[in-house]
């Protein structure tokens, strides 16, 4: 088997063993949400699939079977056949919601602390390490997110941009970390719950700080990246304070009746 790819390495790393089936439906489900897997893309071999998990061909069939059943994977037979990406996984509007009411302010705030801590390294080694090829993908997804028609695609384009960012870094470790941020906080970034974020303020974000990183300006990149994660993080309380004055609204009117 050929040696995955960065990105392979983070969909497909191997499963804790109190994981099964339904925790490669979460993993597979969560990569096509933030972009990792697109629509139309092909998954590796179910052989190689099951090595990379680190589970038996049942385990992980059963797993393809429940994906195929939603709908979000389907498996062709023949020469070029296998399992493709056919389409994402939708938006639970009301989990988002239900998200917001019971995320206190100071939580978000120290899911930014430690996204703002991430970024700073993560940056800083990009910097280093990161290539030619990469600040020309990087530009690319950077703009994917402003031609991005809906909540759920512009979430997904925003966090693929992040997650690229992460592996040019060349540290699985911050990667990982980058993937468990973007999957706990991107789909409330975009969801339209509030007032909408700005898909080309956001662009023109990415795209300065592609210019610092590839220019090597640490300092001026992890400024840029902080700045931008600020804005987030203001933007979802801001989102939590618009829904909590909905719903304290809302509850006197339905005792009325």
């Amino acid at each position: 088997m050929a040696s995955p790819t960065p990105f392979e390495s983070q969909i497909y790393r191997s499963l804790p063993e109190i994981e099964r089936a339904d925790a490669i439906v979460d993993r597979i489900s969560t990569a096509i949400s933030l972009g990792l897997l697109k629509v139309g893309e092909r998954l590796p071999p179910e052989a190689a699939l099951s090595e990379m998990f680190g589970v038996g061909g049942a385990t992980l069939r059963e797993a393809l079977g429940e994906l195929r059943e939603r709908g979000i994977v389907e498996t062709r037979r023949g020469r070029s056949g296998g399992s493709f990406v056919v389409k994402q996984p939708q938006s639970q509007t009301d989990a988002i919601r239900d998200w917001f009411l019971s995320t206190s302010i100071s939580e978000i705030r120290d899911l930014g602390d430690e996204h703002s801590a991430i970024a700073a390294t993560t940056i800083r080694l990009a910097c280093e390490r990161a290539e030619a090829h990469d600040f020309e993908r990087l530009q690319e997804l950077a703009r994917a997110l402003v031609l991005a028609r809906t909540p759920e695609v512009r979430a997904s384009a925003d966090s693929r941009f992040h997650i690229e960012l992460a592996v040019s870094a060349q540290s699985p470790r911050l990667a990982n970390a980058e993937i468990r941020l973007q999957e706990e906080s991107v789909q409330q970034l975009w969801a339209p719950l509030g007032v909408p974020l700005d898909p080309e303020t956001a662009t023109a974000e990415h795209l300065e700080l592609v210019r610092a990183v590839a220019q090597d300006q640490p300092e001026r990149a992890q400024k840029l990246a902080l700045e931008h994660i600020r804005r987030n993080i203001f933007h979802l309380i801001d989102t939590k304070l618009t829904l909590g004055y909905s719903q304290s609204i809302q509850e006197p009117n339905e005792a009325r009746h």
